[in-house]
């Protein structure tokens, strides 16, 4: 096990920084995802999920092929999070256009070196753009919309079979609750009364093709998975308290999702005047990365970023 050796929230302010200063030199970044999302995967990593220590070199190797007979040394990025142990929690990465968050939270509680992020979307690498299943901290390429739940639900009932009493956990983006399938699972899991099976979603009101209400509206979120047969809480989902108390909600014989309702904009008020065009920020110009660089800098209490014009 990785000890807690910093607060959440200074974890949290971590990844942030990170996003950005990753953002800025390479001219663009998934920089909202870092505003909505950095607590909770702050708090899963940091503070809530049952892991083992990593089993793959902090170094991520290159990316070693798909797996064949004649590739037996293949592996999935799931290392990242310790050894798939019975006793251990598994966590599923559903949005895989995350995954820059989710390797700066890697490197924040010290599961990954930070050199991983310089080969970001890099040939041969395996810190890929989105998300694979040999990416560090993935174990399933999760990249379709709406598969993850379903994943995360077929595990959990596996692992109920198998007497194995760690948690599935599946972190989502609110986008999904536009994708049938994300309800079919929901719904097979309180068929089955699966209550290992935890989803944090980042209900940030935002997708690729921007507000989630220009693309389909989706109404009450909560009151849908309640109907389907979920327990489900809606709380602040940058309140690390709220978050702590959501996960202790009562669900015997339900699977639990917790909707942290974000703003993509937090800790880079600047982003607003994107919005709501915020899924992937490319700078304009060099005059707006320039800006962009002193504004977001000064807000996360750090010096802007040197980079090559």
């Amino acid at each position: 096990m990785i000890p807690n050796v910093q607060s959440t929230e200074a974890v949290a302010l971590g990844i942030r920084r990170r996003v950005f200063e990753h953002s800025i030199r390479s001219n663009g970044g998934y920089l909202s995802q870092a505003c909505s999302a950095a607590e909770q995967l702050a708090w899963l990593y940091n503070e809530e999920l049952r892991l083992g220590s990593p089993t793959l070199p902090a170094i991520p190797k290159p990316f070693a092929g798909v797996p064949s007979a004649a590739n037996p040394d293949y592996h999935t990025g799931a290392g990242y999070n310790g050894p798939a142990a019975p006793e251990f929690d598994r966590l599923f990465i559903a949005p895989a256009h995350y995954a820059l968050v989710a390797y700066a939270a890697l490197i924040e509680t010290g599961r990954m070196a930070p050199e991983g992020l310089e080969m970001f979307n890099q040939d041969g690498s395996s810190v890929e753009m989105i998300g694979a299943e040999h990416s560090p901290g993935m174990e399933v390429h999760n990249g379709t919309l709406g598969i993850g739940l379903s994943t995360g639900a077929g595990l959990a009932w596996g692992r109920r079979h198998r007497g194995e009493p760690g948690r599935t956990w599946v972190f989502m983006s609110d986008g999904e609750v536009q994708e049938g399938q994300t309800w079919e699972a929901v719904q097979a899991a309180a068929h089955h009364g699966i209550d290992s099976l935890y989803a944090v979603m980042d209900v940030n009101d935002q997708q690729c093709d921007g507000a989630m209400a220009s693309v389909m509206e989706v109404g009450d979120i909560r009151q849908k998975f309640l109907t389907f047969g979920a327990a489900c809480v809606e709380i602040d989902g940058h309140d690390l308290t709220a978050l702590r108390d959501a996960v202790r909600e009562p669900h015997s014989g339900k699977p639990l999702i917790i909707l942290a309702r974000t703003s993509p904009f937090r800790g880079m008020p600047i982003l607003q005047e994107r919005f709501p065009r915020l899924h992937y920020v490319r700078f304009k110009s060099e005059e707006e990365r320039a800006r962009m660089n002193l504004s977001i800098a000064a807000d996360l209490g750090i010096a802007p970023v040197s980079y090559s014009h």
